[in-house]
């Protein structure tokens, strides 16, 4: 008996020490002090470097959003802005921080209507109406004030040396640039940049001198180098000379915004994420909350009833979305309302199992009281117990097309974000009424969702993703991949998802579901799309004392480094 206790105890001490997990079916990176994750292998290595000289995790994860900027044109920038949510050991607390770009001064609710009274969706998303003032390097700069351990300049170092020196060009980035080229072509810095070689090749050396400059100003003057003097002035001088709207004084003014982060239980996890102008933290606790009512593991993972009832919650969900949420300085959100267990299960009592409610009978609750594929995500851990999630974007791919004169900048187009009139769909397909309408200073509404989970007050994961309107959806399945089917967060995040925003009432399957599954939720009365890849999660898990980090294979850039 002693013999078997011994065997017994032996066995449980292997499996503690266990690194890689037999059963998982793709395998993630492992780190003994820390973690980088994100969209491209060149960034990944900038945040690993610094934490190899001794930075935390927010040095590091501003060296790999300044370094995103240059090699990740698409979504990485400094002429856009994001999310970052944190927790700190030391003071053992969450936080989280908005740079989400801002309407400039002259910005107004009819900006974008034609004489008809229509949305010009073209000028909401093309040219220089289209951006909102840039919040990444302000962002960047607050968290280093606040938790950065090594000097700015450092920090900045691998990202000038990117843009100066150039880097070669990956076959998925010379893919993105050349389908995009009668879009971009047409504007002369963009093309004097990455169009100089076109068809642009694959491993060609691309290099941005005015990138460059620009980015060691900012090193050199920290966030006055961007808001203020020259950089500023080319900014201010360019969008006179070519009917923008953004002005010095909207640069000078520009704060970011350090906010509760939202917070909520799930089984044994707190759920700590991004509250509005973001949507996403609240609509992730809102579904995870009506989602505990039901049995998933008995369900099973991906069935049709699984797959029913996700679709169902992301409608009541995404409807909620588009009359309640928007930037709560200029609007009162219900987020309590919308996050509470009691409203989870007035959903909870409206869902039939195996039954599809269409999304005109769906509507915003009336128990209340009263973004594109082309986002970027990283996660970033270290050894001392920090962990940042952040998701920033520019909002379509490569923004707005728009380079700003001798800067090197490339201006987002977050304008398309608010709503140009109540009820019209953006370019992603959301809907939005008077909470997110056009007014100056006000931030758009977003679906970003950096997001971290904690255990017994420890931080265990953290996630998001790029994606649009599925961010959402996508980070969600990934928790529950996690925290229900007990998933590593290699094979949580390469199984198929799936998407509802509600209206257009379609669900997207990702390529993955066979013909079967399909067949049974189209046989209840939902309408089917099947869809390609359009997210791509940045994920860490830690876990008997290791770092575990995965690149999600979406998207062959992505990567993962561990220390």
């Amino acid at each position: 008996m002693k013999l078997l206790a011994l065997l017994v105890m032996a066995f449980a001490l292997n499996v503690e020490a266990t690194i890689y997990n037999s059963k998982a079916i793709v395998h993630p990176e492992v780190g003994q002090n820390g973690m980088v994750v994100s969209q491209h292998y060149l960034a990944t290595n900038a945040g690993h470097s610094i934490l190899a000289e001794g930075g935390n995790a927010y040095d590091a994860s501003i060296a790999v959003a300044f370094a995103l900027a240059v090699v990740l044109p698409r979504a990485g920038n400094i002429g856009g802005g994001g999310f970052m949510v944190m927790f700190d050991e030391a003071s053992q607390e969450s936080y989280s921080i908005d740079y989400r770009e801002t309407a400039p001064e002259a910005a107004s609710k009819n900006m974008f209507l034609a004489s008809d009274g229509s949305v010009d969706k073209k000028r909401a998303t093309q040219g220089v109406l289209s951006i909102g003032v840039p919040g990444t390097v302000y962002g960047m700069w607050e968290v280093h004030k606040k938790f950065g351990s090594l000097p700015w300049s450092e920090l900045l170092a691998p990202a000038i040396k990117l843009a100066e020196d150039g880097f070669l060009v990956s076959p998925f980035m010379a893919d993105a640039l050349n389908k995009r080229y009668k879009k971009l072509g047409k504007y002369k810095n963009f093309k004097n940049i990455f169009y100089s070689n076109y068809p642009v090749q694959m491993h060609q050396r691309l290099k941005q001198p005015n990138l460059a400059k620009t980015l060691k100003t900012i090193s050199a003057n920290g966030v006055k180098g961007f808001y203020e003097g020259d950089v500023a002035t080319k900014i201010d001088t360019f969008m006179r000379e070519n009917g923008g709207l953004i002005t010095k004084k909207d640069l000078k003014n520009y704060r970011p915004i350090w906010r509760e982060t939202l917070q909520g239980n799930f089984d044994e996890y707190k759920i700590v994420t991004m509250g509005p102008p973001s949507s996403g933290g609240v609509h992730i606790i809102q579904m995870l909350n009506i989602l505990e009512n039901y049995d998933l593991v008995m369900m099973g993972h991906n069935s049709p009833t699984y797959t029913a009832l996700l679709t169902e919650s992301m409608k009541y969900a995404y409807a909620d979305r588009s009359k309640y949420l928007g930037d709560p300085d200029f609007f009162d959100v219900p987020v309590q309302s919308l996050i509470s267990k009691e409203y989870a299960e007035k959903i909870h009592n409206k869902i039939k199992l195996n039954s599809i409610t269409p999304s005109d009978k769906v509507l915003p609750g009336s128990e209340l009281k009263h973004e594109s594929l082309d986002t970027t995500h990283f996660s970033v851990a270290d050894k001392d117990g920090n962990i940042v999630s952040n998701t920033y974007t520019l909002n379509s791919g490569f923004g707005s097309g728009v380079i700003v004169d001798g800067t090197g900048i490339l201006m987002n187009n977050e304008m398309d974000d608010f709503v140009s009139a109540p009820g019209v769909p953006n370019q992603f397909g959301l809907i939005g009424g008077e909470a997110n309408k056009i007014e100056p200073f006000k931030r758009p509404l977003s679906s970003m969702t950096p997001t971290i989970v904690l255990k017994d007050g420890k931080p265990v994961y953290a996630t998001g993703s790029p994606g649009g309107s599925r961010i959402i959806t996508t980070v969600l399945q990934f928790l529950l991949n996690t925290l229900v089917f007990k998933m590593e967060i290699s094979d949580a995040t390469v199984v198929p998802r799936i998407h509802h925003q509600w209206k257009p009432d379609v669900l997207m399957l990702e390529t993955g579901f066979d013909i079967q599954h399909a067949a049974k939720i189209e046989s209840l009365g939902q309408k089917i799309y099947l869809s390609g890849p359009g997210t791509a999660l940045e994920s860490i898990e830690i876990k008997n004392g290791l770092f575990y980090g995965f690149g999600d294979t979406r998207r062959p850039d992505s990567s993962a480094k561990g220390l």
